[in-house]
């Protein structure tokens, strides 16, 4: 359970939060962010053909500061949260009309824009935008293999058997879509996909893989890939993160005690390979003596181990409320910025163990937010 001094240091780290946004917001109100070069946002809101097609204002962060701003405006009813959350949501509408760019993280993309916007509004022109994207999502969907494909490799047999860890996070899309149109076959999609997910990425020690290859044709597991990590058979961290918050996700959405139970799984493995500092690595099987973290990592699991908290008894809640505190306190520390030197809170990110490392990264700050926000009891269920 909340001590008063945790109580009194949520209370003084959502402040600061607001503090930051308000004139980080303003800065950017007419940008869709993803990492900070010389302290200011970027924006990968652009059209130019010169990004490649799966990047620019197609690429698969960019409904993170849209659903930053849906925390702001139900922490703050400040108007001028909503009013940028919308200039965000609607922006993406060139992604649908465009489609080709499109790919199996538009459950990022749009819950926390156009799926936000319906949910706090009822805006009603957000939940078609919603359950369109549900509709390309669920197209993903290979019947054979069970699984939602990841990425797009178009005219190209490269990739068309993988699917990712990170998708755990992608299909309360189509829980939310099922439970609006009352239709099953989204739900279905998304329980026949956890449970490809449990069986093949979840390994005994409760770590996960990244990437699972199946046969596109004829189903079945052919190979795994290491993807982000460090390399085959490690242990990515975020890819542990997605799993932990994802599966606590799918009990939500569900009640199926087989994913509660998975996601205590991988919340033990995770709780257990927290380094002391509560600073979290890129990868948990990364050589002892690299120093490389992922901040992100470690705003993610905090979301799902505060999730699991709720689901468990009370003799069970402090293991977990713990792990996410301790993670939570140590960013707050040792790696938030909260001067006007950065637009970007979240400190040392890294986007892979062998690519850009220790950045800022969009998501998170919001995954960050939604942590504190969660744990002041005043938070907004976005997925």
């Amino acid at each position: 359970m909340l001590t008063e001094k945790d109580k009194r240091w949520i209370e003084a780290t959502a402040e600061k939060i607001n503090c930051k946004m308000a004139w980080v917001s303003e800065k950017s109100k007419e940008k869709i962010p993803y990492t900070t070069v010389n302290g200011t946002y970027d924006s990968y809101d652009s059209s130019d053909k010169s990004y490649r097609i799966s990047e620019g204002l197609n690429w698969w962060t960019n409904g993170f500061w849209g659903g930053m701003m849906w925390l702001m405006y139900h922490e703050t009813k400040d108007e001028k949260y909503a009013d940028i959350a919308r200039f965000n949501e609607e922006k993406l509408d060139q992604c649908i009309e465009d489609y080709y760019g499109l790919h199996h993280d538009v459950g990022f993309m749009w819950l926390l824009t156009a799926v936000a916007n319906y949910r706090i509004t009822g805006n009603k022109e957000s939940k078609k935008r919603g359950l369109h994207v549900a509709n390309l999502l669920a197209g993903r969907f290979n019947p054979v293999g069970k699984y939602i494909r990841a990425w797009n490799e178009w005219g190209s047999d490269n990739n068309k058997g993988w699917a990712i860890i990170d998708c755990m996070m992608n299909i309360p899309l189509l829980h939310w879509a099922s439970e609006e149109t009352g239709d099953p076959r989204f739900r279905h999609i998304a329980v026949m996909h956890a449970n490809t997910a449990m069986e093949n990425f979840i390994r005994p020690d409760g770590s996960s893989e990244h990437i699972v290859e199946f046969d596109a044709e004829a189903g079945g597991k052919l190979d795994t890939h290491g993807g982000q990590g460090y390399e085959k058979g490690s242990s990515w961290t975020r890819g542990q993160s997605w799993a932990l918050y994802g599966f606590i996700l799918s009990y939500m959405h569900t009640k199926n005690p087989a994913y509660l139970d998975t996601a205590k799984r991988v919340a033990h493995y995770f709780i257990a390979n927290i380094p002391e500092s509560g600073l979290i690595p890129i990868d948990f099987r990364q050589p002892k003596d690299d120093i490389w973290e992922d901040s992100c990592a470690a705003a993610i699991a905090a979301c799902g181990l505060i999730e699991i908290s709720k689901a468990v008894g009370e003799h069970e809640k402090n293991l977990y409320l713990g792990a996410a505190l301790k993670m939570l306190k140590a960013l707050e520390a040792k790696r938030c910025n909260w001067t006007e030197d950065s637009d970007g809170i979240v400190e040392n990110c890294s986007e892979a163990y062998h690519t850009n490392k220790h950045m800022n990264i969009i998501y998170a700050d919001y995954y960050f937010m939604e942590a504190i926000f969660k744990l002041k009891g005043e938070d907004i269920f976005l997925w």
